[in-house]
């Protein structure tokens, strides 16, 4: 057992509300401090017990505070990242990091030089389905990977008026959905040669992104991350084409819905995905109904605790973060340009 990290989230629209509270208060080692928000009153509507914060720097100069979770929107996680970590305390910020790589950069030099940790949260690595592709892979069950399709569609014709879809720095599917994508590529397939990407905004008021199509290419792979804001089939999650196996997903990981209708991490049924994908044999033209993985987002929160005591290295690393903002660097180039972007 662990001594609580005292942990206050910045920020508490969808985000901060429906994954990291309740993610933070169903982890040993972490006890949720506080919030800050300008509306106490939305925060004790879920939280009634917990401390409000008016402003950051209120919450940055209390001494019993160990963590700072930024869960505000895109363009605010640099500064505040920034000022979090010159006051002494640990850092995670939620996808994307930073609007661009040289944001980033600076976020990371800081953390070396006061000698505090800083991660990104990448939930998406610890979705069920995810698990059980990473589980294929490693097994060599594809044999070497050749074609890679990871997809992240949705319904959503209505244009809301919310940050994420307002035409603005840091909105726009390709920084929300896009970098759990770039993420997953990387972790599963490591670094590519270069990115070509198409982005776009296709329904009809739009004023960001909700199409992404981008190729990234490897020596003898290429894999397409890609989205669409109107795609109301059952949508495909991913198509894998090995040189010994094809492996193909529909649906989504549970864990968000039921963070979504109130549910409690850990509860029964927690991270089980019911939607099985299918092995296709490539040899012998067999198929295999494939179990998942059990997602557990409480994972990547259980490292931060493990690593800031010393007994675990870090999984989502700055690094690997610094990895996913040059491809979403590389994609806005690619699209503008026409061209690809060779790393």
């Amino acid at each position: 057992m662990y001594s609580p990290l005292n942990t206050v989230i910045i920020g508490f629209g969808l985000v901060g509300r429906v994954f990291h509270a309740p993610l933070i208060r169903h982890t040993d080692g972490l006890t949720l401090r506080g919030v800050v928000s300008s509306r106490p009153d939305d925060v004790h509507a879920d939280l009634p017990d917990i401390k409000v914060y008016p402003e950051a720097e209120q919450a940055l100069k209390d001494p019993e505070v160990d963590l700072i979770v930024i869960a505000t929107p895109n363009d605010t996680h640099a500064e505040l990242a920034l000022a979090a970590l010159e006051a002494g305390k640990h850092v995670v910020i939620d996808k994307p990091a930073t609007l661009d790589r040289a944001e980033l950069e600076r976020i990371i030099d800081t953390a070396r030089r006061v000698k505090r940790m800083v991660s990104v949260f990448q939930n998406r690595r610890w979705d069920a389905d995810f698990l059980t592709l990473k589980g294929l892979l490693d097994a060599g069950r594809l044999g070497h990977p050749t074609r890679s399709h990871l997809h992240f569609d949705r319904f959503r014709p209505e244009v809301r008026d919310r940050w994420r879809e307002r035409p603005g720095p840091g909105s726009g599917g390709w920084y929300d959905l896009g970098s759990h994508l770039a993420d997953q590529a990387l972790t599963l397939f490591g670094t590519p040669r270069g990115v070509y990407a198409d982005l776009a905004t296709l329904r009809p008021g739009g004023g960001a992104v909700d199409y992404f199509h981008v190729l990234l290419r490897y020596d003898h792979h290429r894999v397409v991350l890609s989205s669409h804001a109107l795609s109301a089939h059952d949508s495909l999650r991913y198509a894998i084409d090995g040189t010994r196996a094809s492996y193909i997903k529909h649906g989504i990981d549970t864990q968000e819905q039921t963070l979504r209708d109130g549910g409690t991490p850990g509860q029964p049924g927690w991270g089980e995905d019911p939607v099985r994908g299918t092995l296709y044999h490539g040899e012998t033209g067999d198929s295999e109904s494939i179990d998942n993985a059990q997602g557990e987002y409480r994972a990547y929160y259980a490292n931060i605790v493990a690593h800031l005591h010393g007994d675990a290295d870090l999984a989502v690393t700055p690094e690997q973060a610094l990895d996913v903002m040059r491809v979403i660097d590389a994609a806005h180039e690619s699209s503008a340009t026409g061209r690809e972007v060779e790393f």
